[in-house]
């Protein structure tokens, strides 16, 4: 988004907006099963490498022989916090910066898997490559904005910056460069959904996350983690402002946490199996383990208070996580069957318990599931219109025989206590009794439906829950078409 501000200066008020409109983008994307194909994914970064490797070419050539540019890096005017600054500080602050901006670099180590045989060699290369096109980009770009003397700004990022010098600000060649970085920048955003998604599903397999995030959605993406990440990232959004400096630090004290404990497990795992070679790799694991938590340590004191968010955050999820496995396995516990154990037919007798509003379609079709299922089924009427009630008995008495109906009163105009009340009364019948309560239920068809009815039944439904010897069965109801309706009015 800073790139799009960047050639757009407008849009700098609206960079909130534009940022979760392209979390929601891709969060789409993803959803109707975006796939990180090679081809697609490589040519926003040919493009941009081209472009930054010309605007290095051709502001070295005007620098170099047409005197171009404003001096030495002596020359440069320090910032004020840099000014105050000391070596040592200077130094590790520099470092941890630098740090923070070559990770993703671990990838390539993460993926040796994916690369054609033999994968060790071809990774390296591609390891090796990719450092020395790095350290080009940085040293060219560092080199012009140090000789140009571009200073950071709130409207436009270094980069930018550089590009207009060399391109010209309204040029073609400057916008195209925007155009590529913030397209490579829009693609490299999408990692994160193609990895905590998968990351979720782990976790949730193994008990730490709720189970709807290892589900498979309609294009066989994890819906839940998509949305949840998405939601999440533009939570942030809003809340930072769209500022990326206070963005980065909830990033990098992260994933150099992350990185410190794993080179420490490391360490641990070479001196536990002690194999060939052992000491070369645990003198490397130690020393990626003292860097990485360096930077976490100056980053983490560079960036307070954002950073300790995070360093709250870490322990605050990770009690989370463990709290849902514990729950998990309480659970686990408590529904799993002895191996002895032989289940033998049900012995309990049967209830129903089907309360009607009224007589109509939708209570008759409930009327007769119950029946189905079992030979006691007794209708229960709240009647908060006592005036109503003459009618309901003749009506019922001459169109559904054999069923009982219960009329009970409710002076308050209330629903749900008083069927709790009759319940109660019926519930000394016997332990081995279970009350089935039928509920008819409206299917929706428009959002509107969804609004005006089935709402005594959710509220009946939510009472009723957990209720000890009640189960519950919602009978849906699919309203027919007036030709349709007709015709069973025939039949019956």
């Amino acid at each position: 988004v800073e790139q799009i501000t960047s050639a757009v200066p407008g849009l700098i008020d609206v960079r909130v907006l534009l940022g979760v409109g392209a979390i929601m983008l891709i969060m789409l994307a993803n959803l109707r099963g975006l796939r990180e194909a090679g081809n697609i994914f490589a040519a926003p970064t040919y493009l941009f490498v081209g472009m930054a490797l010309l605007m290095i070419g051709i502001g070295v050539y005007r620098i170099v022989f047409e005197g171009a540019g404003a001096g030495a890096p002596g020359a440069l005017e320090a910032a004020p916090d840099v000014a105050q600054a000391a070596g040592v500080i200077i130094l590790l602050r520099a470092f941890a910066s630098g740090a923070v901006a070559l990770t993703g670099t671990e990838a390539i180590a993460t993926g040796v898997p994916a690369f054609k045989p033999p994968e060790p060699r071809n990774a390296a290369a591609t390891l090796m490559v990719m450092a020395a096109l790095l350290a080009t980009l940085f040293i060219g770009i560092t080199f012009l904005a140090t000789n140009f003397r571009i200073l950071p700004n709130e409207d436009q990022t270094v980069v930018a910056q550089v590009s207009a010098t060399i391109f010209g600000a309204d040029s073609p060649g400057f916008y195209l460069f925007q155009a590529f970085t913030a397209l490579l920048l829009f693609l490299a955003a999408n990692t994160s959904f193609a990895a905590f998604p998968r990351l979720g599903a782990v976790l949730a397999r193994d008990g730490f996350m709720p189970r709807q995030f290892s589900s498979l959605g309609d294009r066989l993406a994890f819906s839940t983690g998509i949305v949840v990440l998405a939601l999440v990232a533009a939570s942030l959004v809003v809340i930072f402002g769209g500022d990326t400096h206070a963005l980065i630090p909830l990033y990098a004290v992260g994933v150099f946490i992350d990185f410190t404990i794993s080179q420490a497990g490391m360490i641990r795992h070479w001196l536990a199996e002690r194999s060939s070679g052992w000491r070369y790799r645990l003198a490397i694991n130690a020393v990626g383990c003292a860097l990485t938590g360096v930077v976490a340590v100056v980053v983490t004191s560079a960036k307070a208070p954002t950073s300790l968010l995070v360093i709250a955050l870490i322990p605050i999820l990770v009690a989370i996580m463990l709290f849902i496995h514990r729950q998990y396995g309480q659970q686990g516990r408590e529904l799993a069957l002895r191996p002895d154990q032989v289940i033998g037919p049900p012995h309990r007798r049967e209830r129903v318990i089907v309360p009607v509003p009224g007589l109509n379609r939708a209570v008759v079709q409930a009327v007769n599931f119950g029946r189905s299922i079992a030979e006691d089924v007794r209708a229960v009427h709240i009647a908060d219109d006592p005036a109503t009630v003459p009618s309901l008995r003749a009506d019922w008495e001459r169109q559904m025989p054999g069923v009982p109906l219960v009329i009970v009163e409710t002076p308050f105009r209330s629903l749900v206590p008083p069927l709790l009340a009759y319940l109660d009364v019926m519930a000394p019948s016997g332990p081995d009794t279970i009350t089935i309560v039928v509920l008819p239920e409206y299917v929706a068809r428009h959002w509107w439906d969804r609004v005006l009815y089935n709402q005594r039944t959710n509220r009946l439904r939510q009472a009723l829950l957990g209720r000890p010897d009640t189960v519950i069965a919602n009978v849906p109801y699919r309203r027919e078409e007036p030709a349709r309706a007709t015709h069973s009015d025939r039949d019956e």
